[in-house]
């Protein structure tokens, strides 16, 4: 396989999977930014903070991972049960399916020669009607929804662990009171990203959106912090 194709089968697992991805770093930075505040406010050191950080980024990730994959999979074994069910009842009562897939050839507005051709080749063959069903219904899936589930968990866990990374190395780099700085200013900077990111691929307003985002996570972190306090208030 060339370095061109392995590079365009990236590219376009990578926007296939550009859901899991944002959703991904936007769970990890807002969890582990309240748990590294947290830490960091009841007065444990910068290695206590770089573990508890570290630990939980990693731990978070291999549970979205595992999440996303049963998700896939859960949703795939349904499509398939549904098919199934199809095919029975489609057994059961061929010609109230062909008037039904009639109907949705004409929603679709094709000519009515084509559909009368398409009914032809059906009709003799009743079974085929859940085949072309599928075909239809997989023809207007975007090329992520068509990906493997390994694939968008490991894009889950790589985004994840990334995020929930990021508040964690100011604390291995600098002091603790210099880190706290640092990481509230790039986390900041993350989650505006992210808000862009989340509005543009739902469509959405960018206004409305990236304060979304960046609110989330001031409550994660404000809760983070008033959990550290107090904590560090009973035990002392």
């Amino acid at each position: 396989m060339s370095f061109k194709s392995t590079l365009h089968r990236l590219k376009s697992s990578l926007t296939g999977s550009s859901g899991e991805i944002v959703f991904g770093m936007s769970d990890g930075t807002v969890s582990i930014l309240g748990l590294v505040l947290g830490v960091a406010a009841g007065g444990s050191s910068a290695n206590a903070v770089v573990l508890a950080g570290a630990t939980g980024a990693i731990a978070a990730s291999v549970s979205m991972m595992a999440g996303c994959f049963m998700e896939i999979e859960s949703e795939r074994d349904e499509e398939s049960m549904e098919k199934r069910e199809r095919e029975t009842e489609i057994a059961r009562d061929p010609d109230a399916a062909l008037g039904d897939l009639e109907k949705m050839l004409k929603e679709a507005r094709l000519s009515q020669a084509s559909i009368d051709s398409i009914r032809s080749d059906i009709g003799s063959n009743p079974s085929a009607i859940a085949e072309f069903e599928t075909a239809i219904s997989s023809s207007q899936k975007t090329s992520g929804q068509k990906e493997s589930p390994v694939i968008h968990a490991c894009w889950m866990f790589i985004s994840d662990l990334i995020a929930g990374l990021t508040p964690v190395i100011p604390f291995i780099l600098f002091p603790l009171q210099t880190a706290w700085i640092i990481c509230i200013t790039i986390t900041t900077a993350l989650l505006l990203l992210l808000g862009i990111g989340r509005a543009k691929l739902g469509n959405r307003s960018v206004f409305r959106t990236v304060p979304e985002t960046m609110g989330i996570a001031l409550a994660a972190a404000v809760a983070g912090v008033l959990v550290g306090l107090l904590i560090q208030r009973l035990i002392s």
